[in-house]
């Protein structure tokens, strides 16, 4: 992992430091590149002063200019804050009372969900819905990675983490080893999905990793929200909505479904049953079944 070159001799001690404890706390790789990222950005404000050598005023200070200059989400305001206190706190040693730090409140938005059924008529009509026009849109490769996305409400990151024999066609599951959280659960495999990925293989042959770009190595994760990108726009689907949104969308239409919400928070890999309870308002099942006051009025 390369340092940046502008570092003087302290810095590259404290970043060194910073990722070796983090390594050795098991973070993941994408925690690490963002706390050491925000780390780095962080103590070259103060280029002139020693990292040890912060005060607790001028943490607060730096965070005032990056939010009026950088003007960060809420769970990116966090991730600063988490990467300077780890480096006080676990790499100096420093008690966690020294210095306090403000805590934005996490912005609460409700996940995009593709529709099931045609949300446009017009553009949608020949579709179907929005999934299906998504998934008819995509091809070969592409096809396979967004069916895997929605069959299995998989991650982005556990996609292209994927290796071949993690597909467990005997039990019909799949094994989602060390996702989010370091933990490892089993989706299950659809006939569908089975079919796409026994397809798939017979015309990639992948060697390690399920989807693998130039020289064998996992497949980018930017290549993958790309191939949506391009499937949306090719199907004519406007809604706004990430691989991620494919995740959300398995999670709500499972719950519209009938299935119950302990299973969904099982498949999802969710900790905490409140995270899996946000699908509740997004569900057209619950919402179709209240009436508006307007319909009772004689107007």
């Amino acid at each position: 992992m390369k340092i940046a070159y502008t570092l003087n001799d302290y810095q590259l001690r404290a970043v060194k430091a910073f990722t070796e404890l983090l390594q050795l706390k098991n973070y993941s790789y994408a925690t690490l590149k963002n706390y050491r990222h925000h780390l780095i950005s962080f103590i070259t404000f103060y280029s002139e002063k020693k990292p040890s050598g912060i005060t607790k005023e001028e943490v607060l200070k730096y965070m005032l200019f990056n939010n009026e200059k950088n003007k960060p989400s809420p769970s990116t305001q966090n991730v600063i804050i988490n990467s300077i206190k780890f480096f006080y706190e676990e790499v100096l040693k420093r008690p966690r009372e020294v210095y306090q730090l403000p805590r934005p409140q996490k912005e609460n938005k409700l996940p995009a969900v593709f529709d099931e059924k045609p949300a446009c008529p017009a553009y949608l009509q020949a579709a179907g819905r929005e999934i299906a026009a998504i998934i008819k849109a995509a091809e070969n490769l592409n096809k396979t990675m967004l069916c895997l996305a929605y069959a299995g409400g998989l991650r982005v990151s556990e996609i292209v983490a994927l290796k071949i024999k993690d597909i467990d066609s005997a039990r019909m599951v799949i094994n989602i080893r060390q996702g989010k959280g370091k933990k490892d659960r089993i989706v299950m495999l659809s006939d569908k999905l089975l079919a796409l990925l026994r397809t798939y293989y017979l015309e990639y042959k992948p060697k390690t990793w399920m989807f693998e770009g130039q020289g064998n190595k996992q497949y980018a994760i930017r290549s993958v929200q790309k191939v949506l990108e391009r499937v949306k726009e090719k199907a004519g689907v406007k809604k706004e909505g990430s691989i991620h949104a494919l995740r959300h969308s398995f999670a709500t239409h499972l719950m519209e479904g009938g299935t119950d919400i302990m299973s969904i928070k099982e498949l999802l890999g969710h900790d905490s049953l409140r995270t899996t309870s946000r699908y509740t308002h997004v569900s057209k099942k619950h919402i179709a079944n209240i009436q508006s006051p307007l319909d009772k009025l004689d107007i």
